[in-house]
């Protein structure tokens, strides 16, 4: 009877210690199983998860406006007084609605081309107004002439012109045509053959991005999604030194097993540049755990603050000595016309820049730009992509609507908010698929672990105690 109970104690801790065993060896296992998995299924090739994703976003995107109303017009032209301006929106938009075109895949190389169709479609459900309510805002052919034409003798011209077709420094447009171009009375008297319809973003629908030539990650998935040339150039041609350079991905996609302390580079050819984005902090998302990535204010410093961006500043002038932060002069690619990129409400700008502008309020929770990236995957299941339109205002004595300024205005005539967001059903496929998995993998693991122990302990500290018993 005593040796029955005693096997059966041994019997039962050795079955304890086997189970913990197992699990303690389930975990780096497990762990390479994962790891397979997941690069098998992130490579951007025919029959991957990532590949059915990529070529078509599965989650809904849109583009928010809201459009910098002037409310004191005639002031500002007659007295030089501080721009007064009232933001109107939101003003909706669904864009990157239509897959990737054009997709070529080079398996010597492993890079996979494409093209990024552009198109916007208004959702008025989710706008304060119509495409055809109207404000008043910076007249974009004028105001860029002092910038573009220092010539007298060429401004003398163009006020001609301007008068003739009684232009002036503002504007009454409506959302439409200020977003997506109109046709300028002035523009449209110049006598020699230009482009007369203007828009912030003319051209759009109908056109594309690209070429992009990213890597595959079939042979390296460090490399996945990581853009290898932009119109199959490596460099921008905006931007001297490493600031030209094309780095990272497009921001919907990483490469896999993300950590916190990297840093994560994507290209947005709406500023023309590479940025980067740094962990914020960890959160759930629809019960899916994801590292939240922000734009740090350091990416739009100035050389003085950050000497990395000391390329980043090309024009002396807009930038009082290359003093100014928090702002972007992308004319260059904007065919010379003096476009200025900050963030929403001139976030993180220097405060000389707002002095000239009143009725801007930065605030951090609703103008910053975020990622939400899944680490394991490394996908962008959220995003957040704000950014502010201005144009560079110089005063001109020849040009008569603009001869009574006193000084330069960055004037804001817009801000845009493109954000997206994983739908609840992909949400609940990518849990089953992915993380519920490997959640139920890495369960299996410490329960096996520690039942196993608890069993071992347990069990052997029975036995003891019976063999105690007996001896006395």
């Amino acid at each position: 009877m005593g040796c029955d109970r005693n096997c059966g104690l041994i019997a039962g801790a050795v079955i304890g210690a086997v189970l913990a065993v197992f699990g303690g060896i389930l975990m780096p296992v497990g762990d390479m199983i994962i790891e397979k998995t997941i690069k098998k299924e992130v490579v951007l090739e025919e029959g991957t998860t990532a590949y059915k994703n990529w070529v078509q976003t599965g989650t809904e995107v849109y583009r928010q406006f809201w459009i910098f109303d002037v409310q004191n017009p005639e002031e500002v032209m007659a007295n030089s007084s501080s721009v007064k301006v009232t933001q109107r929106g939101p003003y909706t938009y669904r864009v990157r609605y239509l897959p990737k075109d054009n997709i070529t895949h080079d398996t010597h190389a492993n890079t996979v081309a494409f093209v990024q169709p552009n198109g916007a479609i208004f959702e008025p459900s989710l706008s304060v107004g119509t495409e055809n309510d109207t404000f008043t805002v910076l007249n974009m052919a004028v105001a860029a002439i002092p910038y573009l034409y220092p010539n007298a003798f060429v401004q003398v011209l163009l006020n001609t012109l301007i008068k003739k077709s009684k232009s002036s420094m503002f504007q009454r447009r409506t959302v439409k045509e200020l977003l997506w171009g109109y046709k300028d009375p002035f523009l449209s008297l110049v006598p020699y053959p230009i482009v007369t319809t203007i828009g912030v973003f003319y051209p759009y629908n109908n056109t594309a991005d690209g070429v992009y030539k990213v890597f595959s990650g079939k042979d390296d998935i460090s490399k996945v999604a990581i853009i290898d040339t932009y119109k199959d150039k490596k460099t921008l041609g905006y931007w001297p030194s490493y600031c030209d350079m094309v780095n990272g991905t497009d921001a919907a996609s990483f490469p896999p097993f993300v950590e916190k302390t990297r840093v994560l580079q994507f290209f947005s050819s709406d500023i023309c540049r590479s940025i980067y984005a740094v962990f914020g902090n960890e959160h759930s998302l629809k019960g899916i755990s994801v590292y939240r990535f922000v734009l740090p204010p350091k990416a739009f410093a100035s050389p003085l603050q950050n000497p990395d961006n000391h390329c980043f500043c090309t024009d002396r002038e807009i930038s009082n000595n290359c003093t100014f932060f928090g702002v972007l002069d992308i004319s260059k690619c904007k065919e010379g016309k003096p476009v200025i990129i900050s963030l929403p409400h001139l976030l993180h700008a220097s405060p000389e820049i707002a002095e000239t502008i009143e009725g801007l309020h930065p605030n951090e929770e609703e103008h910053s730009t975020f990622l939400d990236v899944e680490p394991i995957t490394g996908f962008t299941l959220q995003f957040a992509k704000r950014l502010q339109v201005n144009l560079l205002v110089k005063p001109a004595k020849k040009i008569e609507v603009l001869k009574n300024l006193k000084r330069n205005y960055i004037v804001p005539i817009l801000w845009l908010n493109e954000t997206g967001t994983i739908g609840d059903e992909k949400a609940e496929m990518f849990k089953n698929q992915v993380t519920g998995r490997i959640n139920l993998l890495g369960l299996v693991e410490i329960v096996l672990l520690s039942v196993g122990v608890v069993m071992f302990v347990a069990f052997m500290i029975s036995y003891c105690a019976c063999r105690s018993k007996r001896g006395k």
